[in-house]
């Protein structure tokens, strides 16, 4: 996606979202993960994506995507990078996962709202509480926005 004044303030809100999903994959091992990747085992990925999911979000909101990729070299920490469909009510995002040893990142690829707002702003707290209206444990409203 071609980055915008608005994009780090969405990556940060969909991050924020989707940190406890990521805390979930993270307990998995590197090494099982980058082996389901380097096998192009997606169906595993999507379902071991699926369980994470579904302790924080409503069914079908946090999806694994089309792919993913991993780094692995002798000298540094296991990484891996998921590719996810997330979608809440009346948004689409395509982002990539990244998995590391002590963090997990967000980049969105793509985000696409159905019912578009002239002003980015706006379509920027239609995120949040889209979001936020997709999980089964509410944060605080001041947290969404």
């Amino acid at each position: 996606m071609k980055k915008c004044n608005y994009s780090l303030e969405r990556e940060k809100i969909l991050a924020q979202a989707i940190n406890p999903v990521a805390t979930e994959l993270r307990l998995l091992d590197a090494g099982d993960l980058i082996s389901l990747l380097r096998m192009e085992y997606f169906g595993s990925i999507a379902d071991l994506v699926s369980s994470a999911a579904e302790l924080y979000f409503h069914p079908g909101t946090v999806n694994f995507g089309s792919g993913g990729e991993y780094r692995l070299e002798w000298d540094g920490q296991p990484e891996v990078v998921l590719d996810l469909e997330i979608k809440p009510r009346g948004v689409s995002i395509y982002a990539r996962l990244t998995l590391a040893d002590k963090v997990a990142g967000v980049e969105i690829d793509h985000i696409s709202f159905q019912q578009p707002s002239d002003d980015p702003e706006e379509n920027t707290r239609f995120l949040s509480r889209s979001l936020h209206e997709a999980r089964f444990i509410k944060q605080p409203a001041s947290l969404a926005g």
